[in-house]
């Protein structure tokens, strides 16, 4: 499989675009195309992050996803503000990544837990996921109870253990 890869800005290959993390990694790494740091305070809206790279997937049995990089959510609370981005087969604009700092205001006697990202800074992942697009028939009922084990269930109706 190719995907053309149009690069934006000279900067991402002086980055080291394109790149993964390790040699099994299943993510490419998307890096922060900015002119200067950007603060990101604590429950400020969402912010579009340019990448740098535009993809031309082409092949409608596949689509990118932009995913957060695990570290830098779980440690330092930068998420994605859409949670997933979907990159479609047909799409060929800019990747932009959406930022967002999910850590919580801070209390008055603390300072606010702010996000601070440098141009050139690894902030997304773009991965790679089959997609299938199967035929939709339309039907009065669902099912007559029997064929799946949950019914209608849902929301944790399956129990935690």
């Amino acid at each position: 499989m190719r995907i053309a890869v149009r690069v934006l800005d000279s900067r991402v290959t002086e980055w080291g675009f394109p790149r993964r993390g390790s040699a099994h990694s299943a993510g490419l790494d998307l890096f922060a195309c900015l002119d200067a740091p950007l603060v990101l305070e604590p429950q400020a809206p969402a912010v579009l992050i340019p990448s740098g790279i535009s993809v031309m997937i082409r092949d409608p049995e596949w689509c990118g996803f932009v995913l957060p990089r695990s570290g830098l959510g779980h440690r330092d609370g930068l998420v994605l503000g859409n949670g997933t981005g979907v990159i479609d087969a047909d799409y060929e604009g800019p990747l932009l990544i959406s930022a967002w700092n999910r850590n919580p205001a801070a209390a008055s006697s603390q300072p606010p837990a702010s996000i601070v990202i440098e141009p050139g800074d690894r902030i997304a992942q773009l991965v790679l996921v089959r997609v299938a697009q199967p035929e939709f028939e339309i039907v009065d009922e669902i099912g007559s109870g029997n064929e799946g084990a949950r019914g209608s269930g849902g929301f944790g109706s399956s129990g935690r253990r």
